[in-house]
């Protein structure tokens, strides 16, 4: 008598272990007591080229809800920007969206 064969196996990979490249990067800017909004409208005029309508609202959300997503992109990008808010005297980070 022979043995009967055995169906292979199929492994899918874990999925917890891949990572999703696509998910981009984003720049969150905090509320702090020392910058004067009018600072913070034109800083983010002058680095992102918001017109004033969205750099205020951006900074009314940074002075209500203590924070704003400001920016989106690629780690890299995300890092320049974290460094020229900082450059600026704004206290940011960055995280996966």
């Amino acid at each position: 008598m022979t043995a009967p064969l055995e169906t292979p196996t199929i492994v899918d990979p874990d999925i917890d272990e891949t990572v999703d490249v696509a998910r981009p990067w984003v720049v969150v800017v905090w509320n702090d007591p020392i910058n004067l909004m009018s600072y913070v409208v034109y800083v983010f005029q002058k680095l992102f080229g918001y017109p004033k309508e969205k750099a205020t609202q951006l900074m009314l959300d940074v002075h209500y809800k203590g924070k704003a997503a400001v920016s989106s992109g690629n780690r890299e990008q995300a890092e320049s920007d974290v460094s020229r808010l900082h450059a600026h005297g704004l206290w940011a980070t960055m995280q996966r969206d």
